[in-house]
């Protein structure tokens, strides 16, 4: 029963939460598709739970509710819970009924990161690549891959001796301990904060910074993230999760893969070949403090073919993934403590972009 005509109020109002959400709104492409790759880890689900004690929150509706706070760049779970409760899009979208209680900010907290331990993220990721209507959009044969620098959620002034020699003044001293001009190192500090996070800085001239390193693996065709790492932050790290990232992928005869310079390094292109992967990666004419320009590994076997300057000029896609995870999704720094959340968290930022993108791509694909 609905209200009165004349515009009075009724007694009672019936109204289905889906009349609410408008047919052609972007978010039902988006929840189908997200919905069908969450069926496909119904069992996953179920082995995390128990089927006895207190109800807990479905962790569908726990992941279609971090994918809304990548969406609408929402800062806090508090806020996303808030917004659950009196936003009806928001609600649909998790699969919330009208009548039904909002969960606690902390309750949603602590079964998330339930979630982040279980290495959801990334079986997410695949369910999601693995799709007949998706894996038709994705190139088998062509990759790109890169990575970034995430700050991670501790300061400056937690990164202290690990042998105890940095502790703060007693209570009445004459305030903070003064780490200016003190040499600190990964080898000789660590934050009391997120001993996982580490120091480090882009490049010379730059500043060092407690961080994490997010790496993505792209298709070429339409640029869609593949598989999506984060480690610690080090001068190896980018190689060493590319190589990782390859390995999980099954793949059907050669690759290539496209990078920038700083992958051009011999042990790493040998181990590329050595997996029969062609790198195509970009020429490190770096010049040295003594005069001397690098050498690299890179030679005209690779850079006579046409293939070469379409993957460099490929690569540089992989910057917009950064770029969304960061700004929309909020990631420049993360919110969670520890490198093992940390990747979940990267992780799910990827699927996030991914499932932005693909109702667009799969729509044309189909108008082909």
């Amino acid at each position: 029963m609905r209200g009165r005509e004349d515009g009075g109020e009724g007694l009672f109002s019936y109204v289905r939460l889906e009349e609410r959400v408008p047919a052609d709104h972007p978010l039902r492409a988006v929840r189908a598709l997200a919905d069908t790759a969450l069926a496909g880890l119904h069992r996953r689900f179920e082995a995390l739970y128990s089927i006895t004690g207190r109800p807990s929150v479905p962790p569908e509706m726990i992941l279609r509710a971090m994918l809304l706070q990548a969406f609408f760049s929402v800062r806090s779970e508090r806020m996303l819970v808030e917004q659950i409760d009196y936003n009806l899009l928001f609600r649909w979208f998790v699969g919330l009924p009208m009548d039904a209680s909002v969960w606690h900010a902390t309750v949603f907290t602590h079964n998330r990161d339930r979630l982040l331990e279980a290495d959801v993220a990334r079986d997410f990721l695949a369910s999601l690549m693995g799709l007949a209507q998706v894996k038709t959009l994705l190139s088998n044969e062509h990759f790109s891959v890169d990575g970034t620098l995430i700050d991670a959620w501790a300061s400056m002034k937690s990164f202290r001796p690990r042998d105890g020699s940095g502790e703060p003044p007693a209570p009445g001293g004459k305030g903070e301990r003064d780490f200016h001009k003190e040499k600190r190192s990964n080898d000789t500090h660590a934050s009391t904060t997120d001993p996982d996070a580490r120091l480090y800085r882009k490049g010379a001239g730059r500043e060092s910074r407690l961080c994490f390193m997010g790496h993505a693996l792209m298709e070429n065709r339409n640029g869609l993230v593949v598989d999506a790492a984060s480690t610690l932050a080090s001068g190896t790290a980018e190689r060493e999760a590319t190589l990782t990232m390859l390995d999980r992928r099954k793949r059907k005869g050669r690759v290539t893969l496209g990078a920038d310079k700083a992958y051009d390094v011999e042990a790493f292109v040998g181990d590329l070949r050595t997996r029969g992967v062609t790198p195509h990666v970009a020429i490190n004419g770096a010049v040295s403090k003594l005069g001397k320009v690098r050498k690299t590994v890179i030679d005209d076997r690779v850079t006579r073919h046409p293939g070469y300057a379409i993957s460099i000029r490929c690569r540089k896609r992989i910057e917009e993934i950064f770029g969304w995870i960061k700004t929309q999704a909020g990631l420049a720094k993360v919110k969670v403590r520890g490198r093992a959340k940390a990747e979940a968290v990267f992780a799910f930022a990827a699927v996030a972009y991914n499932l932005v993108r693909l109702p667009k791509l799969i729509a044309r694909a189909a108008a082909a």
